[in-house]
């Protein structure tokens, strides 16, 4: 048989089960993350896979996602269809194998599918596991088979239904309220993003989202289509769309080294921060690996070996650096790998060594290329370079200012800092408050054994803005910084922080719940995501929850924290309840603030995660940079959550 004709032949031989799936149900967290808002959208991306597994290997080019009115999810391709036929091994319908038995998929045949992207996942056997109920159908060979499940288990064997002249595969599931007992309800906007991901990462797919749990002005589903015809290069001017360009286009290229597809796109830019993104087999690995080390090496390789010959360089009297070659730099590489072999934490970073030198190939032609043919953005480039050296030394002072206060104990902590006398980090908490008002209240409310508190005088600085050293040098960061303990990366890795000398294990942004004190926490988010990101992917940072309203009548009492609320206690009361609004933290007096937002055993804290970082990078960028448009906009669509979930 030839090749040709093995990649084509896909029966029920080409299925291989691996393992068994009787313990998803009872430790389901090894098997999607958690049982929480990401493991529940993580279902959904687990059964898209396949659909974009058939994308890859050529046979698939339309895929929809339906959220139903009861929150189940729909997933339909124009694929070849699962294979129905009977497996030899199993003895079984190869549907149901793929259906019922972890690790069971076409994947792991290297005729059927050349790459994957969910190979790091565990199939759509897993959701089935976590589904109280999920129905396959497929459309396959003029026929229409049919098989439905409860918890894993199937309820019949697969039969067909009907004929048809549509070939594809349709699933449909509704997650287990017995497993997902926190949240079983869909977002739209987190769900929307990915697809979006997955649209530019794999371009000529037409991918549609459609929420049949809300209609528009029209009175039709809300629905988004989302189809790329330049890939990467179109993802780089939706992820920098409210940035500055630096140069006229972005920069981009796609080919194969060594037999890895490797497509990488990229754009300069006035800002200061630097931000690269990278993908294997559509997975977002955030921790980076060797591809992403091979980018750094080309790119600073050849901008190196340009600027040198420029003679640009001459005048300099200090050595350039990588960091200074990436930034305002926005960027994503993105590999297609036959077998990725992943570490880190959440293995998420690879770690294939032949990648790097992949990668670096690619990168050093496609740059010198461009720079050869466009000198007036290579001359600007470099310049950009000079100047990111220039500030870096600078930045070195002022970030070794904020060293040595970080190291000295006792004296070297801020003077505003109202410590706990916990010594266990684990056990100790810090609220960042919004002013010195609020403050002396929290002082006055918090218990002082485990609860700190550092006030910050009005709003911080702006660090999607500012120059590296500016951050540096701003008091109130420098504060925030010393406080925390944690000590800053080296020169080459500015933004690296030992998390072993972290003094609190929760830090808490507690604010005013009105539109400053919105403002002032995500300034800080800002700060956090730019300049301390290993603290949010530890899970350290929290935002506190004040409430909005006091509902008194009598000597009843009861706080709201939305609009909603304080009609629902209104109405409770019998109506005409005296209703005090608290348009800050200030106006709470100490065991107020300490009942609602400090105390652990009834405070709601809303923990600080970054489930998709092109798209946290993106609206950072759109909340604090100089485009107004889309900030406006953004508020208006939001606003209504603002409140709740600033």
């Amino acid at each position: 048989m030839s090749e040709e004709q093995k990649k084509n032949n896909y029966g029920a031989d080409n299925i291989q089960a691996l393992e068994g799936m009787e313990h998803v149900r009872m430790r389901p967290s090894m098997y999607i993350g958690d049982v929480g808002v990401r493991g529940l959208h993580h279902l959904v991306y687990e059964v898209v896979d396949n659909s974009i597994d058939e994308a890859l290997a050529g046979h698939c080019d339309t895929i929809d996602v339906i959220i139903n009115e009861d929150n189940s999810i729909t997933t339909k391709d124009d694929g070849r269809g699962i294979p129905v036929d009977i497996h030899k091994k199993e003895g079984v319908s190869a549907l149901e194998v793929v259906m019922t038995k972890i690790g069971a998929g076409g994947k792991f045949d290297k005729d059927s599918y050349k790459v994957s992207g969910g190979l790091h996942g565990v199939g759509v056997s897993c959701v089935n596991a976590l589904s109280e109920h999920l129905k396959a159908t497929v459309h396959r060979d003029g026929k229409i088979w049919e098989q439905e499940y409860e918890r894993g288990k199937t309820l019949y064997p697969v039969k067909p239904v009907g004929e048809t002249d549509y070939r594809g595969t349709i699933v449909t599931f509704k997650p287990d309220p017995q497993i997902f007992t926190q949240v079983t309800e869909y977002n739209y906007d987190t769900l929307a993003s990915r697809l979006r991901e997955l649209a530019y990462l794999n371009k000529g797919i037409t991918i549609t989202l459609t929420d049949k749990r809300e209609t528009d002005e029209k009175g039709e589903y809300i629905s988004e289509t989302f189809h790329s015809e330049e890939g990467l290069k179109e993802f780089i001017r939706f992820l920098d769309g409210n940035r500055e360009p630096l140069i006229g286009d972005v920069i981009s290229m796609e080919g194969e080294k060594n037999d890895i597809p490797v497509e990488v796109a990229m754009i300069y830019n006035t800002s200061y921060s630097e931000n690269l993104h990278s993908y294997v087999n559509n997975i977002n690995t955030h921790e980076g690996g060797t591809h992403l080390s091979g980018f750094r090496r080309g790119l600073t390789t050849t901008l190196k070996k340009y600027a040198d010959a420029s003679g640009m360089l001459d005048k300099l009297k200090f050595d350039i650096s990588g960091d200074d070659f990436r930034e305002g730099l926005t960027a994503i590489v993105s590999v297609k790998v036959q077998e990725p072999q992943f570490e880190g934490q959440t293995k998420t970073k690879l770690g294939n060594r032949e990648v790097t030198s992949a990668v670096s190939q690619a990168v050093s032609e496609m740059l010198e290329i461009y720079l050869e043919e466009n000198p007036t953005d290579a001359k600007t480039i470099v310049q950009k370079v000079i100047l990111a050296a220039t500030a870096r030394h600078a930045a070195r002072k002022a970030r070794e200012m904020v060293q040595r206060k970080t190291v000295m104990s006792g004296g070297g902590l801020p003077g505003k800092l109202s410590d706990c006398s916990e010594q266990d980090p684990e056990k100790c908490e810090v609220f960042l408050v919004e002013g010195d008002s609020a403050g002396g209240t929290a002082k006055q409310g918090r218990d002082r054994n485990f609860q700190a508190i550092l006030p910050l005088r009005g709003k911080i600085l702006n660090v999607e803005k500012a120059m590296q050293h500016k951050v540096f040098e701003n008091e109130e960061i420098r504060n925030i910084f010393t406080a925390l303990g944690v000590t800053i990366g080296t020169e080459e890795d500015s933004k690296a922080l030992n998390l072993s000398k972290l003094r609190y294990h929760k830090i808490v942004i507690m604010c005013d719940a009105d539109v400053d004190g919105s403002h002032i926490a995500t300034l800080i988010l800002t700060f956090f995501f730019r300049y301390m990101k290993d603290l949010i992917e530890a899970g350290h940072v929290y935002i506190a929850t004040p409430p909005l309203y006091l509902v008194k009548k009598g000597q009843k009492k009861e706080y709201a924290w939305t609009d909603k609320e304080r009609d629902a206690l209104n109405e409770q009361f019998g109506g005409s309840a005296s209703i005090q609004r608290y348009k800050g933290l200030g106006e709470m007096n100490a065991e107020q603030l300490w009942d609602t937002t400090m105390n652990p055993d009834f405070r709601t804290l809303r923990q600080v995660t970054i489930d998709n970082g092109t798209e946290a990078d993106r609206i950072f960028s759109m909340l604090m940079g100089d485009e107004v448009p889309p900030r406006r906009e953004f508020i208006e669509k939001n606003a209504v959550y603002a409140n709740i979930d600033a």
